[in-house]
């Protein structure tokens, strides 16, 4: 259910001023359970429409980050093989906040420190809409996924074991 009053993430201001649609999404938070799974069923959505932001390291491009459904794990040799990377590993959570700015259960593709590649799930070709994090835990943002391909200029790559 929409949010009645959600202030701007910097994300959405990222949306906002490439013009792309979006609604803001708010939903509680469990501070001992911030999975991507639990945050679907806070939304009262189905969790394979909720993608979670993970950030790794390969050993030829530095940081990226993949977008993958709630209940799916990472294939980092598929995220390797996407990315022009012989060996993709994840980045260590005391790491991500210095590196993107965004906390663990906040972390979104958009308005990064940096702008690192993002590659998003080819299963979200499937869904008319998406979940991603707005950048702030308990704020998501739906919007089509080609639009958040274009925000991020990411691409999509079969990254998710589901």
């Amino acid at each position: 259910m929409p949010a009645a009053k959600v202030s701007k993430t910097n994300a959405a201001r990222i949306l906002e001023g490439l013009g792309i649609p979006y609604e803001l999404h708010t939903a509680d938070v469990d501070e001992n359970d911030l999975s991507a799974v639990t945050m679907a069923h806070n939304l009262g959505v189905d969790p394979a429409c909720v993608f979670k932001t993970l950030v790794a390291r390969g050993d030829k491009t530095g940081v990226l980050m993949a977008c993958i459904p709630a209940a799916a794990e990472l294939d980092l040799k598929a995220l390797a093989a996407a990315s022009g990377n012989k060996h993709v590993e994840m980045v260590p959570l005391k790491d991500v906040r210095p590196l993107t700015g965004y906390m663990r259960g906040g972390c979104s593709p958009l308005g990064a420190k940096k702008a690192y590649p993002v590659f998003v799930d080819e299963n979200a070709i499937l869904l008319e809409t998406i979940f991603v994090s707005a950048g702030q835990r308990g704020v998501q943002l739906r919007l089509k996924p080609d639009d958040l391909l274009c925000a991020v200029e990411g691409q999509y790559a079969p990254v998710a074991r589901i």
